[in-house]
């Protein structure tokens, strides 16, 4: 019996500690569950700043004058003494085609201008005997009429033989091309021997094309969103690919009035305008056809007031007020459309201000931006601190009346690897 109670007493004991310990620990549960979640946050202060405002755009470096050269009549090329890259000058021979066949024309046609002005002679004289004759009651009208008619129809004949001639004339001397300016042989696609088709009956053959490489060009295609923010005499700042330490200056002088539309019918579809800007001062080294991005600087406004530029987000309207009626109102909104369909209500662009360790939402209107700053035109005060980091702290995590903490962009928890920028 002795050893019974003992045995029943350690037991107690035990079961006594063990209840002891779970009930510590509900309870240590239930104080974490009720302890406010602190997130951490970076901030930066609204500041007055210089704000420009950029549509940026790729596309190639072309020359200002471009001048493509096809032969207007068909035939072999029998001289091209131009090479690619190849300085020539207006009136230089660019090249000649075999005029053999338009000769042989021309003879043809010069001998049926000879026959035809022989018999338009004879008729003519006699056109003029039997008017005569005729105005002296000699003969009958009939006769008369038959004089007038063959004189008419010999005049056809040797016109229509005067204008073959002329055609093929002119044929002959198109088989000689001459440069239409000075410039450089940028493309060459041709060669000595070869067939070549003519403009005036196909589409014809493009042997070369000759630029003036003095005045070059960017032509860039841009959305048809972005292309209402870009007027002409705007400036433009270019890098080409194949220049990656220079910046070369240039000036918008023609926007298209039509945009070309790509993927038609598809998800891709899209809608761009060619934009062309003259290049200030272009290196030796500018080549047709290199690729480059173009920054177009469309607005610069001074001493805006300004936060960065992934401090904005967007919340519903009424839900992002700072009323922190529920989790759904704090939820980031990367759809506005999806906002109407789905509540009826309009997006709201927000940001989130730092008060007395509290993150306040506050409704803001914006205007121009460059890669970095916003700026604010309604909704800020200069000086005030506004939430900059980290980006998924203020897309997903943020709510009105968050508790928060500031910290450094170099600190633990700054969460540096999803996107923030500060």
């Amino acid at each position: 019996m002795t050893t019974n109670g003992k045995r029943k007493k350690k037991r107690l004991i035990i079961f006594s500690i063990l209840g002891g310990v779970v009930v510590v620990l509900v309870a240590l549960a239930i104080l974490g569950s009720n302890r406010e979640e602190i997130l951490p946050v970076q901030v930066e202060k609204a500041q007055r700043r210089t704000i420009t405002q950029l549509v940026t755009a790729t596309g190639k470096i072309q020359p200002e004058i471009m001048v493509k050269i096809s032969p207007e009549v068909s035939g072999e090329i029998v001289e091209l003494p131009v090479k690619e890259g190849q300085k020539v000058r207006k009136g230089d021979l660019l090249l000649r085609i075999k005029a053999d066949f338009y000769i042989a024309q021309r003879d043809q046609y010069t001998a049926a201008v000879l026959q035809t002005k022989a018999t338009l002679e004879r008729n003519e004289s006699e056109f003029r005997r039997m008017k005569d004759l005729h105005e002296k009651g000699l003969v009958s009208e009939s006769e008369y009429d038959l004089a007038r008619t063959s004189y008419d129809g010999s005049r056809a004949s040797h016109a229509q033989a005067v204008a073959s001639l002329d055609q093929v004339e002119e044929s002959v001397r198109k088989t000689t091309i001459l440069s239409p300016m000075n410039g450089t042989v940028s493309q060459l696609n041709s060669e000595l021997g070869e067939r070549v088709l003519g403009t005036n009956q196909f589409q014809g053959t493009e042997v070369m094309v000759i630029s003036d490489l003095s005045k070059m060009e960017a032509r860039v295609e841009v959305s048809e969103t972005d292309v209402v923010l870009a007027t002409v005499g705007d400036t433009a700042r270019i890098s080409v690919d194949a220049l990656p330490e220079q910046k070369i200056d240039a000036i918008v002088y023609e926007i298209a009035n039509t945009g070309v539309s790509r993927g038609l019918g598809t998800q891709e579809e899209v809608t761009n305008f060619e934009v062309k800007m003259r290049i200030v001062s272009a290196p030796v080294s500018l080549r047709p056809g290199m690729s480059m991005v173009a920054d177009i600087e469309t607005e610069t406004r001074e001493g805006v007031l300004a936060i960065p530029i992934q401090s904005v987000t967007i919340r519903g309207e009424e839900k992002g007020k700072g009323q922190g009626e529920g989790e759904e109102g704090a939820q980031p909104v990367s759809n506005p459309t999806t906002i109407k369909r789905k509540a009826g209500e309009a997006p709201q662009e927000v940001v989130f201000v730092v008060n007395d360790g509290l993150a306040r939402t506050v409704p803001v209107k914006r205007g121009i931006s460059d890669d970095t700053y916003v700026e604010i035109t309604e909704g800020l005060d200069e000086g005030v601190e506004v939430v900059s980091g980290s980006y998924k702290a203020i897309n997903r995590e943020l709510q009105d009346s968050t508790r928060v903490r500031i910290e450094g962009p170099d600190e633990k928890g700054s969460d540096k690897g999803d996107g923030s920028n500060v």
